[in-house]
């Protein structure tokens, strides 16, 4: 039954980790605040589901009990984190993290992203029109009679 049980184990902690990294991963890719806050909990929750599987395998309530405060934490975590995005986006009308390089401390240059190119404008598109009411409209009689394509 041990074989059993480390198999388990080793399959918890594998989900563990990919859960931890993908929450790395979106923090630290993306730039939307709401994202940022999901991803960290979604780093939480990994290592918490690491704290259970082991304290599963060891017959130990210890990693079970610090989940429970992780997750008390984490709740207030989310509560804190709506107020403070309700505030920061009243304040700047976005969630872009760039808008607030006020924030870093004085010591440390503001981030610059890489300016793009500037495309040509797209000419607008030719939408076709309708026949005004009653008059049938002129169309040359090649494009009724012959078709080249088929």
């Amino acid at each position: 039954m041990p074989d059993h049980d480390a198999a388990m184990l080793v399959h918890y902690l594998v989900v563990g980790a990919m859960l931890f990294g993908l929450g790395a991963t979106g923090f630290l890719a993306r730039r939307n605040i709401i994202v940022m806050f999901l991803c960290a909990e979604m780093m939480l929750q990994g290592v918490s589901l690491s704290l259970v599987a082991w304290s599963r395998y060891h017959d130990d309530f210890g990693g079970q009990l610090l989940v429970l405060f992780i997750i008390a934490v984490a709740a207030c975590e989310a509560a804190i984190a709506l107020a403070l995005v309700l505030m920061l986006f009243r304040r700047r009308g976005s969630l872009d993290i760039v808008l607030w390089q006020d924030l870093r401390e004085a010591d440390q240059p503001p981030a610059v992203d890489r300016e793009l190119p500037e495309s040509p404008p797209e000419p607008a598109p030719e939408w076709p029109r309708l026949a005004p009411a009653g008059r049938q409209p002129e169309v040359p009689r090649e494009e009724t009679e012959y078709r080249p394509h088929v």
